[in-house]
């Protein structure tokens, strides 16, 4: 029976890594469905573009009050988890404090910075929740936040007060336990309780029992809150915590504002010029040519899929949206949210259908995003540059313009009058080419 605490313990480990595993092959699939992109150059670029914005917090620290308090709860969610090695092998071998026999002195100064961290995530969580539900900014409660993201977004703090404190309550009876009760070969004398220490007060004068129970049972909800934790994150926006450092990596170095060409477009221009190319000939006998735009999420590619499984939904980019602060219906950050959602719903169609797509009578335009929403974009790029990592809401967007215009010839009346007048006229005006210069006759 001595060992029924290893076994439990190393059972919920298989089963929660595993569960974790499940899901991230299953996102990996869902992203997979996306069309080809080449986003493999520039290698050097793109490791240090990750490791300043993913890794370096740059674009966070932008608003310095939230980006602080962003990176001591990145930072501290980094290094309060090396202790969570200890935890896992203690868990398994039936040990306590494992690594305090092979590190001595600086195995104390780990345990200390682990309690300022936890302290300081405690501090940090505490003035996001007053943020958010207190104060109420503003762009945590638009339309789209309504329901589970709201929920969700509230759920991961107080996920992050929960495992905070069972780690320094686990750490304020092990102390007391420590001073109070030596002989206990057990609880050998290891760490430094900067913080747990006032913990410890409320805790002194309990017997070894009492403060035995207190110290496994706030172990044993810390690890299997980790658990928990790890696998809320597929459902929850902060898959970011895992993406964004391939988001940042794979993202576009192009100059904002320009824009890629299509490759069907491309095609067709190359059947008009050289009319001895065949469709065949371009993208091959067996393939299908591809739709102008994106109307669906099998259109667009996968780093666009992946942008939506990243996306943090803080808002940034919808409350930088010009669009947006004039009363548009364009919100960026619904625009990722409504892709995920579809994304999610396609990869269960496939699932259930044993990986065959069966039309289920839904697009995501038109039925998720509304075309009013695509075309309020001022293509001004603010969304991409206020995001911490840097998803491009606006690809998305322009893939399905792209669409309504070259597939559905469905745009509204001024840019259709504009495209006739560059058709007839040579510019965007409703001007004869002769008479563009009368005016300068008229000084």
């Amino acid at each position: 029976m001595q060992y029924l605490p290893n076994i439990i313990f190393l059972l919920i480990l298989i089963v929660s890594i595993s569960i974790f595993v499940i899901n991230i092959r299953k996102m990996i699939s869902n992203i997979k469905l996306g069309k080809s992109i080449e986003r493999n150059d520039r290698l050097k670029e793109r490791f240090i573009k990750m490791l300043y914005i993913a890794f370096g917090q740059s674009k966070m620290i932008k608003r310095p009050l939230v980006g602080i308090l962003h990176l001591i709860v990145y930072l501290g969610f980094i290094v309060i988890n090396i202790e969570l090695i200890e935890i896992i092998i203690d868990g398994i071998l039936g040990t306590h404090r494992v690594f305090s026999s092979y590190f001595g002195v600086f195995y104390n100064i780990l345990i200390g910075i682990f309690e300022i961290f936890a302290f300081l995530v405690l501090i940090s969580v505490i003035v996001f929740w007053i943020r958010r539900n207190i104060l109420r900014i503003s762009r945590f409660w638009k339309n789209e936040m309504k329901g589970w993201p709201k929920l969700d977004a509230d759920l991961i703090l107080y996920f992050e007060v929960f495992l905070m404190s069972m780690f320094l309550l686990m750490n304020g009876a092990d102390n007391i336990i420590q001073k109070n009760f030596p002989d206990n070969l057990q609880y050998v004398k290891a760490g430094f309780f900067p913080v747990s220490q006032y913990i410890s007060l409320f805790l002194d004068g309990l017997s070894l029992e009492k403060l035995v129970f207190i110290e496994r049972t706030a172990w044993w909800l810390h690890i299997i809150g980790i658990f928990i934790f790890l696998n809320y994150l597929y459902f929850s926006k902060h898959l970011h915590i895992i993406l964004a450092f391939p988001n940042t990596f794979f993202s576009n170095l192009n100059t904002k504002g320009r824009f890629e060409n299509l490759n069907s477009v491309t095609n067709e221009v190359k059947m008009f010029l050289e009319p001895n190319n065949s469709i065949s000939n371009l993208v091959g006998n067996d393939a299908i040519p591809d739709k102008f735009g994106a109307s669906d999420v099998l259109d667009l590619n996968w780093v666009q899929l992946m942008n939506a499984y990243s996306c943090t939904e803080c808002g940034r980019c919808s409350s930088d949206c010009p669009a947006n602060q004039t009363g548009k219906l364009l919100s960026p950050r619904k625009i990722m949210m409504d892709t995920r959602d579809r994304l999610n719903e396609v990869g269960n169609n496939i699932s259930k259908n044993k990986g065959k797509f069966e039309v289920d009578g839904k697009q995501l335009l038109g039925d998720y995003i509304k075309p009013e929403e695509i075309w309020a974009c001022t293509s001004c790029n603010a969304c991409v540059e206020s995001c911490p990592i840097d998803i491009d809401p606006l690809s998305i967007i322009m893939s399905m313009r792209q669409f309504l215009v070259m597939e559905k010839s469905d745009a509204p009346s001024d840019i259709n009058n504009m495209m006739n007048n560059i058709e007839n006229n040579g510019a965007p005006w409703p001007f004869n080419q002769n008479d563009r210069a009368i005016w300068s006759h008229e000084i």
